[in-house]
């Protein structure tokens, strides 16, 4: 299966049938935690498709498209998509009785406690 299909443009994202099991993040490097945080999202209701939201975020070393084949490649992940800060508003207020589990700011400490290992690892 070419798991590309799983990324859905905004539009067609908003076309799915609630209720969804929401969950966003940078996902930039995808690291085994972020299965962890997948695999915990969809524990929440795993009747649930679970739509992953690959945000632009700045500084990132893959670019979104690249983040978001990744996460599609992801069993646990049914749907992704990717998206700005206003398609991100748009997609939870579509999908309100879905709160999304927002993984931005620990995708943000992972990225600096990966950087800080490297700079470590390199003797800086």
């Amino acid at each position: 299966m070419d798991t590309r299909s799983k990324i859905l443009k905004v539009e067609a994202a908003l076309q799915l049938p609630p209720p969804l099991t929401v969950v966003t993040g940078y996902f930039d490097v995808l690291r085994a935690a972020h299965v962890r945080d997948l695999e915990r999202a969809r524990s929440l209701d795993p009747e649930r498709p679970l739509l992953a939201v690959v945000l632009a975020g700045t500084g990132a070393l893959l670019d979104q498209r690249a983040r978001a084949e990744l996460v599609a490649a992801l069993r646990v992940v049914d749907y992704v998509v990717t998206a700005d800060e206003r398609d991100l508003d748009c997609i939870v207020a579509t999908f309100p009785t879905s709160q999304p589990v927002r993984l931005e700011a620990a995708d943000e400490r992972r990225a600096a406690e990966l950087m800080e290992h490297v700079r470590r690892r390199q003797g800086r």
